[in-house]
């Protein structure tokens, strides 16, 4: 067996703001193995200025990973703990080299009968107006549950948005979500919390910054509404330091994006610990391309959940790779009578 591995820039169509700033374009890794004729590719998604394995030595580690690939899958997970977007590549990959169809990681009925996946409208930070215009094409393309991003803009402004979201939609029609990025302080946390909850929210993703245990704990001990935990997973290796994450913070919800958490594997402990402390998740993506995104949720329906996943960021790139993943009415599903664009992606790997 061989195992190489190719950078891929990913280039947005529209510039996307977040708390941490506007992105343009993403850069993303592929892990090819190849065996006599059967080759398989797996993503290796990582967030420049947010994963743990945004460090100067990342492509050195994926060498390394590509020249030991003997040592077996299980082994090198173990040494890549601190690295887990190349553990999810690698999970992926090793996957796709051992299906019968290298896209079909987790045959389901997904992926043979067009079962959706309810999935959240995202609605990227920007002025007003942009932000109000991407509000009115999710709701027209049949979106039940929008997540916005907040934080960056003027607060004020986007109480108004979300006042006029639910004068016009109620709770039952329109589940709204909100993600900050950890764009407050802890000082005035409390105060936007009760601020956001007039509008009968889902819940708010990261209301301040990660590593403020204490401070994380008192909100959510006091909330008004729901809070989900998501930058704060990161990082977070051992299996006890996990746990005492959730009993010291004690959250109503985690969110589980693969590529920054450790894949399949260390999501999976996170779900488990989870659901030992009744606390609900939901899995999202991390601006993967199409071959991360369908991984993640070829893997997201066998976990049969029946709340919004976060897995709507296929379609936010010029240059992806053309796929059966396609969302409609607010779901996602694979269309069995699509093919992927397999000679783009055989470039890849050869």
């Amino acid at each position: 067996m061989k195992a190489t591995y190719k950078k891929y820039i990913l280039d947005f169509k529209i510039p996307s703001g977040t708390s941490r700033g506007v992105l343009t374009q993403k850069e993303t890794l592929f892990l090819i193995l190849s065996d006599e004729n059967r080759y398989g590719i797996g993503e290796c998604g990582i967030l420049r200025g947010l994963s743990v394995d945004d460090v100067p030595q990342y492509e050195e580690k994926l060498k390394w990973v590509c020249e030991n690939i003997h040592l077996g899958q299980k082994i090198l997970l173990k040494e890549l703990m601190e690295f887990p977007s190349i553990q999810f590549g690698m999970e992926q990959a090793f996957l796709s080299l051992n299906s019968k169809n290298p896209f079909e990681l987790f045959p389901s009925d997904f992926t043979q009968k067009e079962a959706p996946i309810a999935i959240n409208g995202l609605i990227w930070m920007g002025d007003e107006t942009f932000m109000l215009s991407q509000l009115e094409q999710k709701l027209k393309d049949g979106f039940q549950c929008i997540k916005m991003k907040i934080g960056a803009i003027d607060f004020e402004t986007e109480l108004s948005i979300l006042k006029a979201i639910r004068t016009n939609f109620t709770p039952t029609e329109i589940e709204l979500r909100v993600d900050a990025n950890g764009a407050f302080s802890p000082d005035d946390a409390m105060k936007k919390l009760e601020q956001l909850s007039a509008f009968q929210l889902h819940s708010i993703e990261q209301p301040i910054k990660p590593h403020q245990w204490e401070s994380m704990a008192e909100l959510c001990r006091n909330t008004p509404l729901p809070i989900a935990l998501d930058e704060e997973l990161i990082g977070i290796f051992s299996v006890t330091e996990k746990e005492r994450l959730l009993q010291t913070i004690k959250p109503q919800y985690i969110i589980l994006k693969p590529s920054l958490v450790g894949g399949y594997s260390g999501c999976d402990e996170w779900i488990r610990l989870a659901d030992n402390h009744n606390i609900g998740w939901w899995i999202t993506s991390a601006l993967e391309s199409n071959i991360g995104l369908n991984a993640i949720a070829q893997w997201t329906y066998t976990l049969n959940s029946s709340m919004p996943q976060g897995l709507g960021t296929g379609s936010l790139y010029t240059n992806n790779f053309e796929s059966p993943l396609e969302v409609s009415n607010g779901e996602l599903s694979y269309q069995t009578n699509k093919n992927w664009q397999e000679n783009l992606i055989k470039d890849l790997c050869i």
